[in-house]
């Protein structure tokens, strides 16, 4: 919840948080116990979970999304800055993954910038860009983990990265909030010894074309063999009634027979290993968001983890969608819970 602070009390929060974020731990956790990983006589799911830093997601958010980056757009650079505010995100990105020891690739796509119609309902005012809009260079950024025994089954993890691009709106929810926790997972499991193969993704979807879909599309064209996809987007983004009755929710969307199965799976680790969310699942009449770009490219095995069904997050798509409204607790909860399933996965016969 937003908390009201006097001026000089705001300012030396984000002076704390502007310098906590680049102390914001960086560094891998030890390989979880060697017997409980080699010999299977002990679940080493829980201990690795735990490692799941609040305190990282909140200090990454507010970098990404407060200070020194306001938003993440491709057609926004700050005053005296060289790099638009997504350049820089991808940049600030990259240094945390490559400090963890990951190799980071990339694919290249060119995107416009939607225009904005105030004509349209509240939350939707986006619009096609004029035929004339400018083309930007933008990025998907990769971090992949080689599984020591079947390294041509892959487990993916995606979040756009980027947020909307007609208006200026931090994008805390939607999606910094995923953005900073695919970059905690990443961090969590930069020592973990994957059975399977394990991708983290950050793609782009406030830009026109998605970036997801040309992702996609390339996994299917080399052949990837995509066994689970999961979207963080929107963590922990509800109602104001349940943020007033504190509720910490979870929504997985799937399309199709193969993703209820991760649904499914998302309820079974929540029960399991006591996280704590109000876990729900719903099945959707069409593919949706950057999972849905991988069902389109013949990946029916995705879902979407998300705060809510129909999202009712009342500052969605506005200038209001702050780190300061963000339940962090919640966020965790929810991030804790995509790795445990990510984990369950992995280490299965």
């Amino acid at each position: 919840m937003t908390l009201k602070l006097t001026n000089s009390v705001r300012g030396a929060v984000a002076c704390a948080l502007l310098f906590a974020a680049g102390c914001a731990s960086n560094h891998p956790p030890p390989n979880p116990t060697p017997t409980a990983a080699t010999t299977g006589n002990g679940d080493v799911i829980p201990r690795i979970i735990e490692q799941i830093s609040e305190v990282n997601l909140r200090l990454n958010l507010f970098f990404i999304a407060k200070d020194p980056l306001p938003f993440r757009k491709a057609n926004y650079t700050l005053p005296g800055h060289k790099r638009s505010t997504l350049e820089e995100t991808d940049a600030w990105i990259t240094k945390r993954l490559r400090g963890c020891g990951y190799t980071v690739t990339d694919d290249v796509c060119e995107v416009q910038a939607y225009a904005c119609d105030l004509t349209k309902p509240r939350h939707h005012t986006y619009a096609k860009p004029a035929h004339d809009a400018p083309f930007y260079t933008v990025r998907n950024l990769y971090a992949k983990k080689t599984g020591r025994r079947l390294p041509r089954e892959i487990i993916l993890l995606v979040a756009h990265k980027d947020s909307q691009s007609w208006i200026d709106s931090p994008g805390a929810y939607d999606n910094g909030v995923g953005t900073a926790a695919l970059v905690e997972m990443a961090r969590v499991l930069a020592r973990y010894e994957s059975h399977r193969s394990i991708w983290f993704l950050w793609c782009n979807e406030e830009h026109k074309p998605w970036t997801s879909v040309i992702a996609a599309n390339n996994c299917r064209q080399r052949g990837d063999n995509l066994i689970a996809i999961f979207n963080t987007d929107s963590l922990g983004g509800k109602s104001d009634a349940d943020i007033a009755a504190g509720r910490k929710t979870n929504v997985t969307l799937y399309t199709a027979p193969e993703g209820k199965r991760l649904a499914d799976l998302m309820a079974e680790v929540n029960d399991a290993y006591k996280i704590g969310l109000v876990q729900s699942s719903h099945l959707r009449p069409r593919p949706g968001d950057d999972d849905g770009s991988f069902v389109k490219a013949g990946y029916p095995c995705a879902v979407a983890n998300l705060g809510s069904y129909p999202y009712v997050d009342s500052a969605y798509h506005e200038a209001e969608d702050t780190p300061e409204r963000v339940d962090f607790v919640n966020v965790r909860m929810s991030t804790q819970a995509t790795l445990a399933a990510v984990l369950r996965l992995d280490r299965a016969p």
